[in-house]
């Protein structure tokens, strides 16, 4: 089989090195040259590219069986309400858009605040999503929206990937708020703390792909309820020393459960 994943991040690239293992070809890409090097180790070709360039990524997908989506944001341009708009569109919005004019098949890897903080006693894929105007929401509203209306796309939302050794690790993420931010972070201290391993991940599209899946599904870890914000970042707090953190609730998040039978149902089981 043939794949193109667009967004070779962590996911992106364990991905690939899943596909290739298994003797796909799989063609991964970037947007900065200097990670060429890098992406060359799993993939078996590599193309430099913005999501939103159309003749580039119809080139890239060309022959492909599939197309994998895991583009995300820049850090420095999502910490800020206003920075987020522009950034958010370009990498997810264009960048779907883009994707389903170039090939019928899109797998969009996909974020649990289009749920925004969620009603009623849980959530599923069911659930309505927010009418919030922030652009991370809205934007990955708006990319789903796009795979969705072709008759082969699938949307996987996850939560908040870790695990890699190269990732900040928590501890490190609460230093890099106080640094960087003033320790004021745009979450709700009330949305749930949940999150994926990056293998898991990767194993989640994996299996959406190979399964010929359709429609929305979510991988969130769901055997047992993480604590919320607040209270998993006043722990960290304590246990390094450092102030509590200010939650200006910009990007609503689950606040109640959410629950992954359906992928789980499909065969799919969380190893991490």
């Amino acid at each position: 089989m043939r794949y193109t994943i667009i967004g070779c991040g962590h996911v992106g690239l364990e991905l690939a090195r899943r596909w290739t293992e298994a003797g796909h070809t799989v063609t991964g890409t970037t947007t900065t040259p200097g990670r060429v090097p890098e992406l060359r180790k799993v993939c078996t070709e590599v193309a430099v590219l913005r999501g939103a360039d159309r003749a580039a990524v119809a080139r890239a997908v060309e022959g492909a069986d599939a197309v994998v989506l895991t583009v995300s944001p820049r850090l420095s341009r999502a910490f800020d309400a206003a920075s987020r708009v522009a950034e958010y569109a370009d990498t997810l919005v264009a960048t779907a858009r883009t994707a389903v004019s170039a090939h019928p098949r899109v797998v969009f890897t996909s974020s649990g605040s289009v749920y925004g903080g969620g009603t009623g006693p849980s959530i599923d894929e069911t659930a309505p999503t927010t009418d919030d105007p922030d652009a991370s929401p809205r934007s990955f509203v708006s990319a789903e929206q796009a795979v969705l209306a072709t008759p082969r796309g699938a949307v996987l939302r996850i939560p908040d990937v870790y695990g890699h050794p190269d990732d900040l690790d928590y501890p490190a993420r609460v230093r890099f708020a106080h640094e960087r931010l003033g320790g004021s972070v745009p979450f709700a201290a009330g949305a749930l703390l949940y999150r994926i391993d990056y293998r898991d991940a990767a194993s989640a599209l994996d299996f959406v792909v190979t399964e010929g899946l359709t429609g929305v599904f979510n991988a969130y870890p769901d055997d047992v309820t993480p604590p919320d914000n607040a209270e998993a970042f006043a722990a960290i707090c304590a246990a390094e020393g450092l102030p509590g953190l200010t939650y200006r609730a910009e990007i609503r998040l689950p606040e109640v459960p959410v629950s992954s039978a359906r992928l789980r149902g499909l065969g799919f089981h969380f190893a991490y």
